[in-house]
């Protein structure tokens, strides 16, 4: 109740003006945007559009990149702690895991892992440092006929600077988090240097800029482990130390304890080393290119799980055969853990004009994943005693995308289409292993591999009628999903294979918006696409095998349907000088909705297999406000409101969820950000972040605020910037000021402090 009173208490801020203004392009077109007056947008606007820069970053306590967007409209990213590699965005009604939904590029190069759709495969942030970044934009739905049908969920850019003379900038981060849950009491500490250089001719075309970035942070854990009885009868270890969460329930029956925890999952600690070149060519007669090298290093360290039972003479004891009283339970899963990584992203992308009213761009660009090796101990003794364990190693894996456009304008008409390809590809082996610290001796287990390809033509045209603009446009995809398989050992000791069909899958999405201005300060836009996304790699190719070798039919489904989404935005812009809102109604329908439905196998290991659902719908309202110099000069406030309603309509597999709320999708939602000059050196702002209670599960049966559900969210932030020079900046911020504890399933941050000092040249 304290929290749901704090956010009412907040919403005359979140409704309070955030600025939806339009950005002028007098020769082409105007477009609804969110917040930045002076830089155009680097996508392609339609429906809901977001701009952010430095004005917005100004008040943000950002630890990695994608913390820049954290206020923006009905918008945020799984983020569950600093150095997070799984921080999955979230467009009104997309579920947290939906991976897949979204379209993530940097300067135009995709770096959305599509490779599968949950936590597990969220788009690459950690090539881009938040030093270098200098602009956010988002754009909200599949309505433009540019971008595949991934962009059901909406489509992410981040550009990062390029330089326009001598430059150099340097950044150093302190955090720290006290954290309390359960029996895990520690304050987890962390630190980053950024660091960059730029370089332009002054009378030439050439521009490069070098930068890199090294990340420490200790995450506080994710996961916490209970008992599971037994009635076993060998001989167990009298403990004390279990703890039982009274919030804790049995799916749909509160008041039904679940078992003691006994345990929580170490503190991840994260390593990151980052190195970028970007090479800019800008010639006199219109030729642009430019050449991204990034590569991403990424360490998890997890040794430390914390155990809270005891034996008799005070020992730790965090796996086994145990008892408390005369109830007998077996402790597992608390695992030891290392994953390394080494990724590397390269592009590049050429423009050229071919005559004064005609245009091409190409772009092409690679994700390889050259490392990815996860060593896990079979059980905390063996981890402990550099034990018995198992080896995930991925390779080769990676994804290629190409882009070819054209664009011209007739009269005062333009016309622009193109084509693009995509091919993504997956292998994973998994071993075991003797010593979980090595792949010495390492022993076959299992192999999955399977590719997709995507290819894509389309086309749009933008009609001016004064005071009318309309844009049509439709995009055609050709799909095909080929070369996977499993691979296990046999019962004669040999390896056994299977392959999947390969499977094959069209869709045409056309596009059309409307735009017209009511007077110089109002503006309304409507609107309307379809959109297919089809499987990912990883969706498709996770099935297991028999002991004979063939394909086990309760792992996977071998007809999997792409996703097929109709969807509408509204757009009514006012702009009352200072202070501009925007309100916006938005509407989505999908076929097939493609959901990862969990249970056990014969073997009582729990799976999660991808099957269709066959109708989900949305709908929702959005208020958006943007003020400047409001009351007072120097006062600065963005605010957002929006609420939201998304079920299922129809599921023939599982009737029970028809009609229920879907998963973590809030009702509400409330982000805004205050930003008060209260000097020419001195910057103080305030940020809130809110999200009611959302259902855990489709049926609505779990609905919780404790570990394993996910819960309402109330976040206030705060932070002072001082420019002690014209070169130096500090800073200091805490997240969470009221030290709400949110879930999702997995804890989020607790109260958190950043200490930040800036230079640049």
């Amino acid at each position: 109740m304290f929290r749901t009173m704090l956010a009412l208490g907040a919403a005359p801020l979140a409704l309070f003006p955030l600025h939806a203004l339009a950005a002028d392009e007098a020769d082409t077109e105007t477009i609804l945007v969110v917040g930045q007056r002076d830089r155009a947008i680097s996508l392609d606007a339609r429906g809901l559009s977001v701009s952010l820069g430095d004005e917005q970053f100004a008040g943000v306590n950002a630890r990695n990149v994608e913390d820049l967007m954290k206020y923006a409209p009905d918008f945020f990213v799984r983020t569950r702690y600093a150095g997070d590699s799984n921080g999955v965005p979230g467009f009104r009604g997309t579920h947290s895991t939906q991976s897949a939904r979204t379209l993530v590029m940097v300067d135009g190069f995709t770096v959305s892992n599509f490779l599968g759709n949950s936590f597990a495969y969220s788009p690459k942030w950690g090539v881009v440092g938040p030093g270098e970044v200098e602009q956010f934009d988002v754009v909200y739905g599949p309505y433009s006929a540019r971008y595949a049908g991934n962009s059901m969920g909406g489509v992410v850019n981040i550009t990062t600077r390029s330089p326009e003379r001598t430059e150099a900038f340097a950044t150093v981060q302190g955090m720290m988090q006290p954290y309390r849950q359960y029996g895990t009491r520690d304050t987890y500490l962390g630190w980053s240097g950024e660091a960059g250089f730029g370089f332009r001719q002054k009378d030439g075309p050439w521009s490069l800029r070098l930068s890199g970035r090294h990340f420490r942070n200790t995450g506080h854990p994710q996961m916490f482990y209970g008992l599971t009885p037994t009635t076993s009868t060998a001989a167990a270890t009298p403990v004390t130390g279990a703890i039982v969460d009274p919030k804790q329930h049995v799916a749909g029956t509160p008041g039904t304890a679940t078992n003691p925890l006994f345990a929580a999952q170490s503190p991840a600690g994260i390593t990151q080393d980052q190195a970028k070149l970007r090479l800019g060519y800008d010639g006199a007669s219109g030729v642009t290119g430019e050449f991204l090298l990034a590569y991403w290093h990424n360490l998890d360290s997890q040794t430390a799980p914390d155990c809270y039972l005891r034996d008799t003479g005070g020992n730790a004891v965090c796996d086994g055969l145990v008892s408390i009283g005369a109830q007998r339970y077996t402790a597992s899963g608390a695992n030891w853990s290392r994953t390394v990584r080494d990724e590397l992203l390269a592009g590049l992308k050429l423009a050229a004009p071919l005559s004064d009213a005609v245009s091409v761009k190409a772009n092409v660009s690679t994700y390889r994943i050259l490392r990815s090796d996860g060593f896990t101990s079979t059980s905390w003794t063996s981890g402990k005693t550099n034990g018995a364990g198992r080896l995930a190693r991925q390779g080769p894996t990676d994804w290629w995308t190409g882009e070819l456009s054209l664009t011209a304008r007739l009269g005062g008409v333009d016309l622009a289409g193109g084509g693009s390809a995509n091919l993504y590809r997956t292998d994973l082996t998994n071993y075991t292993i003797a010593n979980w610290r090595s792949d010495a001796g390492k022993a076959f287990s299992t192999r999955t591999f399977g590719k997709t390809r995507n290819l894509a033509a389309w086309g749009e045209v933008r009609v001016p009628l004064d005071p009318v603009t309309l844009t049509l446009g439709a995009r055609y995809e050709d799909w095909r999903a080929f070369d996977g398989g499993l691979t296990r050992m046999g019962t004669l000791g040999t390896q056994v294979t299977g392959r999947y069909a390969a499977r094959h899958a069209t869709g045409f999405q056309p596009k059309a918006s409307l735009e017209w201005a009511l007077d110089p300060a109002t503006r309304v836009q409507v609107s309307l696409a379809k959109a297919t996304r089809f499987p990912t790699v990883g969706e498709l190719f996770q099935g297991s095998l028999n002991g004979d070798g063939t394909f086990n039919p309760d792992s996977f489904d071998p007809n999997l349907r792409p996703e097929r989404s109709t969807d509408a935005n509204l757009l009514i812009a006012h702009d009352f000088g200072p202070v501009k809102l925007t309100g916006s109604a938005f509407w989505q329908r999908v076929k097939d909705t493609i959901f990862a439905f969990y249970g056990f196998n014969q073997n009582g290991v729990s799976t999660s297999n991808f099957k269709n659902i066959d109708v989900t719908r949305q709908y929702g309202l959005e208020l958006i406000a943007e003020a400047r110099d409001v009351l007072i000069p120097g006062l600065d406030i963005d605010a957002n409101a929006a609420w939201i309603d998304s079920v299922t309509v129809r599921n023939d597999a599982a009737p029970a969820a028809e009609g229920v709320q879907f998963p973590r999708i809030p009702r509400w939602r409330l982000n805004g950000n205050l930003r008060y000059r209260v000097a020419d050196p001195v910057l103080v702002s305030i940020g809130v972040r809110y999200a009611s209670r959302p259902n855990t599960d489709l049926f609505g049966l779990q609905r919780g605020d404790t570990y394993g559900y996910t819960s309402e969210l109330f976040a206030l932030d705060a932070r002072v910037s001082w420019d002690a020079t014209p070169q130096l900046r500090v800073s200091a911020g805490v997240d969470n000021l009221t030290n709400d504890r949110a879930w999702v399933y997995h804890p989020y941050p607790q109260r958190s402090f950043l200490l930040e000092a800036g230079w640049k040249l």
